[in-house]
């Protein structure tokens, strides 16, 4: 696992500088400890000035020695490439591309992709099978290649402006470039204010973009061309046996888990006690000749804590197991993962995330986790809510309109299992067309909350279109007239690669720790895709098949618990511990003086929770989001 970053510069007089890639680089380090590459292209197709530059920065995970060492060309110095991931397939590639008369000098994946181009050109990402962010500089084409993988594993950003191209791993290296102007997008505030993430292509910075999942980028003499390479077809269905469903996946999820291992490095797993890292888990004690680490982040509220059920994993499986709490002071975090986000994030579970990957990097440099294992079958609760809602679509809006004004009145509890505030999406939702209806059930500010914070200047600047127009697009391009496989697909490509994937790379990778998801392969997922929905939410049971799949794997203690999912007390956290600390900074003077919101309106929202009337939790956690990160990267100018 590394960080990237490079320039290409075709149209102006002026050169690339190496101290802008060292500084680029330099922003990374946290990403890549061990070593640091840098590459200016000599000119040799253009002139003697250097118009391309890539940089590098080296987490050591396979091939240890300088060999692996990036940026890394072909034999005659024509291809340079520097990679951000894993292809966990190197090893079968890299015997066929041998046998074509391909010579090696190192035993990493990075060359092997290298060669593929070599063969293939742009289509060598469709025999990759990993995660990945790349780029390539072919000098005698004169074009530079980026790639990002199929599920958004590894993050990517560039800037596009007057024929120059800058990319990096992260915002925070892109702007390093002074090129590259800091003007705030208005809409994007709209945007993650309603998702609590900003949806790729889109940053919180007009003059930079988010290179989306699944899509390459290709530069060639000043102009860019941007294409989608893969997209997950829900549309074929198998027919089997539900015994031979579980099996399949069964087996299915044991093979991603196993290519998954090949490390020089020292390994474990994420373990939080719920279904997906537990089957995680036990794939890994079946494989490995050795006791698996696990690790896992506890809380004192213990609505939240799931430390009980990881022990009980731990003790099944044998494994060597380690423990954290996370208290209120974790806030003291908050702004060194803005720092790396480089634009506002709503999910406050990325805290617990950091304190994971923290204590996890002091015994190994890669873990394991079952991210996308509800993404996949099922597992969030809105799926079944989305499903009862298409069933009985007139009942629905009947109880709405009945309902809406009884429930609307009930407090909201702060307690993790409490089911009113979804109850009250639901309810709220109900009689609105399919995109709409699940953009309203997954909002943090909807549209009437929004409309009430904003100033008459964000109201002016923030309209991008229609705000259910990403989820629409999403809906469209599912190409299934199935509700749950469509609702899986929009997930898998809004919130999957705009919050869940952020998150758990920013924090493990602030931590110089890799982690790796066996649920996302692709093939597993294709595989996932090809079964029918009925196997995943049957009646209100959500992730039906892959449970039966592990049955006699994990105890029924697991398989039969209540979901909690990976969240944080920040509810309790703002009526307590944290009272104080937020109000002075939602309603500060230099919040009120950036003009965004009506002040009257922060403190309606912040009295709402405090006083128990609403569980303002996450709202709070967004705005102080994006007041933080307006101090760190508009008023510090870092």
């Amino acid at each position: 696992m590394c960080g990237i970053c490079g320039k290409s510069n075709f149209n102006k007089n002026s050169e690339i500088s190496e101290n802008l890639i060292r500084n680029m680089c330099g922003a990374l380090k946290h990403r890549g400890p061990d070593d640091e590459g840098v590459y200016l292209n000599a000119g040799r197709a253009l002139s003697a000035k250097s118009r391309v530059g890539l940089g590098h920065r080296r987490l050591s995970i396979i091939d240890l020695s300088p060999a692996g060492h990036q940026p890394m060309s072909n034999e005659d110095a024509s291809i340079w490439i520097v990679l951000n991931g894993e292809i966990y397939n190197f090893s079968d590639l890299k015997d066929i591309l041998v046998k074509k008369g391909h010579t090696f000098k190192s035993n990493s994946d990075t060359e092997v992709i290298l060669h593929l181009y070599e063969e293939k050109g742009i289509d060598c990402v469709n025999d990759l099978r990993g995660m990945f962010a790349f780029a390539i500089w072919d000098e005698k084409k004169e074009r530079l290649f980026l790639v990002r993988d199929r599920l958004g594993k590894k993050p990517l950003f560039y800037s596009f402006k007057n024929g120059d191209l800058t990319f990096a791993s992260e915002l925070i290296a892109l702007l390093q470039d002074s090129a590259v102007k800091r003007d705030v997008d208005f809409k994007s505030i709209d945007d993650f204010l309603n998702y609590g993430y900003i949806p790729a292509p889109f940053t919180i910075f007009k003059d930079i973009k988010k290179l989306e999942p699944a899509h390459f980028l290709v530069c060639e003499k000043g102009e860019i061309k941007i294409d989608r390479y893969w997209k997950l077809d829900y549309s074929e269905k198998i027919n089997l046996k539900e015994e031979e469903y579980g099996e399949r996946v069964s087996d299915l999820l044991k093979e991603s888990t196993r290519i998954r291992l090949v490390s020089d490095v020292p390994l474990g797993a994420f373990l939080s006690g719920g279904i997906d890292s537990s089957a995680i888990v036990a794939m890994m004690a079946q494989v490995m000749d050795r006791p698996v680490k696990t690790f896992s982040i506890g809380f004192e509220d213990k609505s939240f804590d799931e430390t009980g059920f990881a022990r009980i994993i731990s003790k099944r499986f044998n494994t060597e197991h380690r423990e954290f709490t996370v208290k209120p002071d974790a806030l003291e975090v908050l702004p060194e993962l803005i720092r790396h986000f480089g634009e506002p994030y709503g999910d406050s579970s990325a805290i617990p995330t950091y304190y994971l990957s923290r204590l996890t990097r002091q015994y190994v440099t890669v873990a394991l986790n079952g991210d996308g294992g509800d993404e996949s079958f099922a597992g969030y609760e809105r799926y079944v809510a989305m499903k009862m809602a298409q069933q009985h679509k007139f009942l629905s809006v009947i109880s709405g309109k009945l309902l809406g004004k009884i429930i609307n009145n009930i407090p909201e509890s702060t307690d993790k299992k409490d089911r009113i505030n979804r109850l009250k999406r639901f309810i709220n939702s109900a009689g609105m067309p399919t995109a709409d209806r699940y953009s309203r059930i997954v909002s943090i500010f909807n549209e009437g909350r929004r409309k009430d914070l904003y100033s008459d200047f964000l109201k002016n600047e923030s309209t991008r279109s229609d705000r259910f127009d990403i989820i629409r697009q999403a809906y469209k391009d599912s190409n299934t007239e199935d509700l749950i496989d469509s609702t899986l697909f929009v997930d898998l490509v809004t919130y999957m690669p705009g919050d869940l994937l952020p998150k758990v790379d920013i924090a493990s990778m602030s931590n110089s720790l890799e982690c790796r998801s066996p649920f996302l392969d692709h093939k597993f997922l294709e595989f996932s895709a090809r079964i029918p929905s009925n196997q995943k939410v049957k009646g209100l049971k959500t992730k039906y098949i892959l449970k039966k799949s592990l049955r006699g794997l994990l105890p029924d203690t697991i398989l039969k618990r209540e979901k909690m999912g990976f969240g944080v007390p920040v509810a309790g956290w703002f009526k307590g511990e944290l009272k104080d600390y937020a109000r002075d900074v939602l309603l500060s003077d230099r919040l009120v003086k950036r003009g965004y919101f009506d002040r009257e309106s922060v403190k309606n929202i912040l009295d709402d929770h405090i006083s128990g009337r609403a569980n303002n939790a996450a709202r709070i956690w967004c705005l102080l989001n994006l007041e933080m990160w307006h101090r760190i990267f508009i008023d510090n100018n870092m």
